[in-house]
C-alpha cells in the first residue's frame, strides 16, 4: 500500500555526526488521488527502550534526573527526571533494558514486560521507543547506578511514592514524555 502512495526522488545527508541527519523530496498520493512533492528531514538516531521499575507493596517508583542538552535553556535547566532509557544498540529491546536499568539506577531486575510501543517525534524523529515495566525490592539493587561516566552520564537515581511522582508529573517538574507515559500505565494498571 505504501509503495502506491510515495514515490522517493532524493535523499541527501545533511549529517552524519552524532546521529544521522537526512533531507528526502518525495511525492505523496493525496487521498483525492493527485499527487504532491515534499520535502522532509528525518533524524535516525536507532530505537531505544525505557522501563519504570515499581514496587507495588510500597508503592514506589525509581526514576533518575540527567542533564539533557536539548532542554537546557527557555527557560528550563536542562536537568529531567525520568525513566531509565538507553538506545538498542544492536541488542533486543528487552535485553538492552534489563543492561541499561542496572547501569543507571543499580537495580538488577530478571523479569520485564514490554507494555507498548511508541514512535515519540514522528514528524522528524525515526526512534521506535519500547515501554517495560518491571517489579523491584531493595534487595535487587546491587550497585550505586549513575550511568557510564565515559558516555557522559552522571545520572542521579531517585526513589519516589507514586503519589509524589504524579504530583511531580502533574505541577511540571516531571516533563519527559516516556516517563509521563510509563507513570499514567502504572496509575491505571499496577499501582
Amino acid at each position: 500500500m505504501p509503495e502506491d502512495r510515495i514515490r522517493i526522488h532524493k535523499v541527501e545527508t545533511l549529517s552524519d555526526d552524532w546521529f544521522l541527519l537526512q533531507k528526502t523530496t518525495f511525492d505523496y498520493r493525496r487521498n483525492d488521488g493527485s499527487w504532491q512533492r515534499q520535502t522532509r528531514e528525518t533524524y535516525d538516531r536507532g530505537h531505544g527502550a525505557t522501563i519504570l521499575l515499581y514496587n507495588r507493596e510500597r508503592r514506589t517508583v525509581v526514576l533518575v534526573r540527567q542533564f539533557r542538552f536539548p532542554t537546557y535553556g527557555g527557560g528550563h535547566d536542562g536537568f529531567l527526571i525520568e525513566a531509565a532509557a538507553g538506545l538498542l544498540d544492536r541488542a533486543s529491546p528487552e535485553d538492552r533494558i534489563k543492561a541499561e536499568v542496572e547501569e543507571e539506577t543499580g537495580y538488577r531486575v530478571g523479569e520485564v514486560r514490554k507494555v507498548f510501543e511508541a514512535f515519540m517525534s514522528p514528524g522528524s524523529v525515526t526512534e521506535r521507543l519500547y515501554f517495560f515495566v518491571a517489579e523491584y525490592d531493595p534487595a535487587s539493587r546491587i550497585g550505586d547506578g549513575g550511568g557510564i561516566e565515559e558516555e557522559g552520564e552522571d545520572i542521579e537515581v531517585l526513589e519516589l511514592a507514586m503519589d509524589e511522582a504524579m504530583q511531580m508529573m502533574a505541577d511540571g517538574r516531571i516533563a519527559d514524555g516516556k516517563t509521563i507515559m510509563l507513570l499514567q500505565y502504572a496509575a491505571l494498571h499496577l499501582l
